[in-house]
């Protein structure tokens, strides 16, 4: 199983401490999977909400582009319309308990491709503090440091 990364949400990888990761189904329309599978997908300013009743997860502020060759079926094409996302409902249930623990924050990470499915990966995320960012900097700049020593 190959995942072909399509969209990346960095900014979120950066501001956010991730604390658990779930893998999502996308409800798309045909038009709007040959466009992400193209690549024409952004999920930045993207976040997820909860309903509760029914019970569903929905992705929001996504921007997928209108696909070129769709011609009339997309007429009227929103490109930032609300895509659900499918999850189990055990899934949905324990995103709704975490959710109202602490005030956090529920985003996409990565939109890609297994097998032939568009799939999500959204985050259980803690807004991280000027100086956590710092140190994560701090941190990788000593790996960068430390892999170039290593070649030599």
């Amino acid at each position: 199983m190959t995942k072909n990364i399509l969209a990346e949400n960095k900014k979120a990888l950066h501001d956010y401490k991730i604390l658990e990761k779930w893998e999502a189904g996308l409800k798309l329309t045909g038009a709007e999977v040959k466009a992400a599978k193209k690549g024409q997908i952004n999920l930045k300013g993207s976040y997820v909400t909860v309903r509760e009743n029914p019970p569903s997860v929905w992705l929001k502020g996504a921007h997928i582009a209108k696909y070129a060759k769709a011609g009339y079926a997309q007429k009227d094409y929103n490109p930032l319309r609300d895509r659900q996302l499918l999850l189990n409902k055990k899934e949905i249930s324990s995103i709704i308990g975490k959710r109202q623990q602490k005030t956090l924050t529920i985003m996409p990470l990565l939109v890609y491709t297994s097998q032939r499915l568009v799939k999500v990966e959204i985050g259980l995320m803690q807004g991280k503090k000027k100086f956590d960012k710092r140190e994560d900097l701090k941190k990788r700049e000593f790996i960068r440091k430390k892999q170039r020593l290593l070649k030599r």
